[in-house]
This record gives C-alpha cells, sequence and structure tokens, in this order.
C-alpha cells in the first residue's frame, strides 16, 4: 500500500511520520528527492541541484515528481517498490497526478487549528512573520474532486497525533 500524508505547514506531518514510524517497522518513509542543500536540515531527503534533478527526470528515474515553494521534489521509482506499505510526505497541489501513478494511493491530511499552526511555524523560526501570515492563508484546503482522504487532526500532543496517525495507515476494513 502506498500511502500520501498531505497538509499544511506546522501541521506536524514529518514528527507524526517518525513516531508512527517507530511503532511501525512494517512501513517504509520514502527519501524524497529535493532541490535543496541536504544541510538545510528538517527531514531526510536528498538535495540535489536543479541540473541533476533535471538529468534524473530526464532519465526517468523518478515515478512522481511536483514544484513547491520554489523547490522541486520526487518521488524516486526505488522508494516505492518492495513489499513494505510506503509513505511519503506529499503535496496537496501533487495529489491528482499521484492518484493518477499510483492509482491504489491512500492519501491522509494531517492538520490543526490555525492558531496552533501559526504557534509551530514560529518555533521552528525557518518563516518570517509575512511567511507565516501566506502559509496560513493556504492552510485550509479543498481535496481535488474524486480523491478521498482520512484527515488527523494534531491538534494536541505528539503521542496522540502519533496514535491518531497509526490508526489512519491501518488496512481499509471490508
Amino acid at each position: 500500500m502506498i500511502f500520501a500524508v498531505v497538509g499544511p505547514s506546522g501541521a506536524g506531518k514529518d514528527t507524526l511520520l517518525s513516531g508512527a514510524l517507530a511503532a511501525r517497522p512494517d512501513l517504509r518513509l520514502v527519501r524524497r528527492v529535493i532541490t535543496r542543500p541536504t544541510k538545510a536540515g528538517g527531514e531526510d531527503f536528498e538535495g540535489v541541484t536543479e541540473a541533476e534533478f533535471q538529468t534524473r527526470l530526464a532519465q526517468g528515474a523518478f515515478a512522481l515528481t511536483w514544484d513547491a515553494h520554489g523547490l522541486r521534489y520526487a518521488i524516486p521509482h526505488d522508494q516505492i517498490n518492495g513489499p513494505q506499505d510506503v509513505v511519503f510526505n506529499g503535496s496537496r497541489a501533487a495529489l491528482p497526478e499521484a492518484v493518477r501513478v499510483f492509482p491504489d494511493l491512500r492519501v491522509i491530511v494531517v492538520t490543526a487549528p490555525d492558531a496552533v499552526l501559526a504557534a509551530r511555524l514560529a518555533a521552528r523560526g525557518r518563516e518570517t512573520v509575512s511567511d507565516i501570515a501566506t502559509r496560513l492563508s493556504r492552510a485550509a484546503f479543498t481535496l481535488p474532486d474524486g480523491i478521498a482522504a482520512t484527515t488527523v487532526v494534531n491538534d494536541s500532543t505528539a503521542a496522540e497525533g502519533i496514535s491518531r496517525l497509526l490508526a489512519a495507515l491501518q488496512p481499509v476494513r471490508a
């Protein structure tokens, strides 16, 4: 099974994913390729130049790509193969293409109230007050037509959010 976790900045996607992976060793996180220096920190990703990204794209190395916040992102083919369930931190804007590429994709939206998002964004210290306001203006969204998702509200402790994400990662019961 392939899961895409999407949601606004500050929702805690990386924190919840880290906790879910620790609790479920059978789950594998896709290591994304991003056109920013690896030393930029945050999640574990492969930082590449725009030229390297373009070369690998032309070689067919990526199953899915998208642009966001002035950067390019990719899910490499070699990251989604294998018997394990895989999860990737995706983009809401890329969901229509993701569903086309991965027909059985399950989408999980992680979100939190605006006040919680604002506090988390301010605490991480990477954005200006103006940047935070811009991110908050994009926090609410509607999924593209035909795409269903499970919503995880991350408005409490990390442990509670991880528990909610683990519940969303369970197989669908018929």
